[in-house]
């Protein structure tokens, strides 16, 4: 009789665990399937401390703005895509211009900075990104300087001045080269690029995730005393611009 209650209770108490054990399993899967909480933007302000973040680094290891303290630091923010399959031209051609800049100039040197690229696609689409910059650059140069010119009609020539106007130094990359002299940080997530208020699935007329080209400029002290949000893809400030910026920060220490 007592074994015969003891082996009642033990099978009321499996019972008990096995259901415990699928509610948890039931909980745990639509806790996976629940849509994740948005982001909230909370845009940066200048005079204010930049928020800390850590990011991958497409190169390897992990960054974080705040081991950077002591330094000015050059955030840039590319659009990446500007629509299906097609990289913001403008994009491609201020980064390879700054690569340019700091080979010739050692602008980190100049003006105590270190520069951001922040993209907000995981690291394969990222490495996309700079596989394609090479062909990029080349199309670029063959759009400004046809083989014969008197052959385009009215649409092509000014395209042909447009590029010009627009990328006026001709860059060239090998193929298969990779240009990263500074740290690319992955924002595959897109929580800093949301936070920011940057990341967008609709702008400038083009359906396709993208994040609004944009320069941020960070003190030494971690103090936010530049930001500039593209209204277009044309109009964000030029290095020289961003340069006396920096001057300007330098010298007020």
């Amino acid at each position: 009789m007592i074994n015969k209650k003891k082996a009642t209770i033990l099978v009321a108490a499996l019972v008990v665990l096995a259901v415990a054990a699928i509610i948890i399993l039931f909980q745990g899967q639509a806790a996976a399937e629940a849509p994740q909480a948005e982001v909230r933007p909370n845009p940066a302000v200048v005079g204010q401390p930049m928020p800390d973040f850590t990011l991958p680094v497409y190169q390897g290891g992990s960054l974080s703005l705040s081991s950077l303290r002591g330094k000015n630091v050059l955030i840039l923010f590319p659009r990446g895509y500007a629509a299906e399959n097609y990289w913001c031209t403008i994009c491609n051609y201020r980064y390879v211009e700054l690569a340019e800049l700091e080979k010739a100039k050692k602008i980190r040197e100049k003006y105590n900075v270190e520069v951001l690229v922040i993209f907000p696609y995981p690291q394969d689409i990222v490495k996309a990104w700079l596989e394609a910059l090479p062909g990029q650059l080349e199309s670029v140069r063959n759009t400004k300087n046809p083989a014969d010119p008197s052959k385009l009609d009215e649409k092509g020539k000014l395209r042909m001045e447009r590029f010009r106007e627009l990328f006026p130094a001709d860059y060239s990359l090998e193929k298969g080269a990779i240009l990263a002299p500074f740290p690319i940080l992955v924002d595959g997530e897109r929580k800093l690029s949301k936070g920011l208020g940057l990341f967008q699935t609709e702008w400038n007329g083009s359906k396709v995730d993208q994040n609004i080209p944009s320069v941020y400029i960070i003190d030494a002290n971690g103090v936010l005393q530049f930001k500039y949000l593209g209204q277009n893809t044309v109009d964000r400030p030029g290095y020289d611009y961003l340069f006396k910026v920096l001057e300007v920060i330098n010298a007020a220490k």
